[in-house]
Formats: structure tokens, sequence, C-alpha cells
């Protein structure tokens, strides 16, 4: 039996793009290009759960699931004479530019979930600038109803209000509606909202810990056609 959603919440990073392939060379990068010397980069890369030599997240690092200012604040401590406002638009700047690895084959899915009479939306815990210039980048921008980032007035998410202003927008209850996500903040956010809560295995947290939060777990978004045609997972 087909379920009765009409509209689905992506998040973006782990969810619409694989989050160790989009990221972990970003990372790379950007502590690289912020660092005074190698040392300097490992002591950046430990403040924001990443490990330069192996490229490898931390669960609970600050760029999985938090904001940009939340990560240039783990940042500054180690960046002497630098405020969090200029460190926060570095990695702005930087993140518009990341070359994202999508999750599945983007642009068909997307495609075939609007032809089923969706509507689809965005919200990120990135800044809603580079979140458009990712979308933009795979022809992704005129799929979606909604699109926003923690900085869109909204609020950052495990809060509901992306999810709830996504249920406004498009006129739906939010009843009717999925929040997608590769994290509890994902997962948290859809619930609080009143949403089933979908969770996805493109990101770092792993099924156990998804778990308790999650209505149901996929491996990835791919998989959203079959869930929605009432298959079991």
């Amino acid at each position: 039996m087909a379920r009765d959603i009409k509209g689905l919440v992506f998040d973006k990073d782990g969810t619409l793009f694989d989050f160790r392939k989009s990221w972990g060379g970003w990372a790379q990068g950007l502590l690289t290009q912020m660092a005074s010397d190698r040392a300097h980069a490992r002591r950046l890369g430990q403040a924001i759960g990443y490990d330069l030599e192996t490229g490898v997240f931390a669960p609970d690092s600050p760029v999985i699931a938090a904001t940009a200012a939340d990560i240039a604040l783990a940042l500054s401590t180690h960046l002497p004479g630098r405020g969090t406002a200029e460190i926060t638009a570095h990695i702005n700047a930087a993140a518009a530019m990341a070359p994202m690895a999508e999750a599945v084959p983007l642009v068909p899915l997307m495609t075939a979930l609007k032809a089923r009479g969706l509507s689809l939306g965005l919200a990120t815990n990135d800044t809603e600038v580079p979140a458009r210039a990712h979308l933009a980048a795979h022809g992704l921008t005129d799929l979606f109803d909604f699109i926003a980032g923690y900085d869109s007035g909204h609020g950052p998410k495990p809060g509901p209000g992306m999810c709830q202003a996504f249920a406004r927008q498009t006129g739906l209850d939010p009843r009717q509606c999925a929040m997608v996500g590769d994290s509890l903040h994902d997962l948290h956010a859809g619930k609080a909202a009143g949403m089933t809560a979908i969770a996805v295995l493109t990101g770092i947290a792993g099924r156990e810990e998804l778990r308790p939060a999650a209505d149901v777990i996929l491996p990835d978004i791919g998989a959203l056609p079959a869930w929605l045609d009432g298959c079991e997972f």
C-alpha cells in the first residue's frame, strides 16, 4: 500500500551528497590553507574532529551536522587574531566551491519524485548561498520548491523551523511530509515538526545510532520510491 506522503524535505550533506567523498578533500584543503604549517593543520583538524592524515571524520565532528559558525568557533581557539566572523566567511566561501559527490544520480531521482506530485525541500545546516551553489552545480535548483540554510531565518536543526517553513510554503500538513537525513539533527528536526523521520546511511552515523530516532532507515535516498510504494525496509 502506497504511503500518504506529499512532501519530502532533504538534508544536503550526507543525504543528497555522500559526506565522506564530498567533504574529506574539502577539509584537507581548508585546514592546510588556514594553517601556518602541517602541525598547525593537524591541530585545526583535531579541533573539528577531522584526522588530517587519514581523512576520517569523528562521529561528533561539527562538520557533520553543525553550522559554519559552530565550525568557526571550534577553530578560533587555534587561530589567534582571526575573529569567528572572518573564519565563518572563509569557511562559507570555501564550501561554495567544494565539489559534491552525488549519493545517487540526483536529477533522475528528483524528477521521478516530482512526477509523483511530491513537493521537495532542502533544509541544511550549511548556509543558504553554498547550498544553492551546490544544487545549481548539479542542475537541481528548479526541482526544489523550498531551499533553506541555517541562516535563512528559520533557525538550524535540530530545531523544527526549516521543516515547519517548508510545510507552510507548500501548504502541506506536516503529517503528510517526511524529513530525510543522515544525522540525529535531521531526524529530531523532522520529528519536532510532526513529520516522518527517514534516515539514510550515506553520512557518518551508523544504523544503530540513527535507529532510536528514525521511523525507517534506508540505505540511501535512491530507495525512496520503493518505500513510498509501500515496500518495507
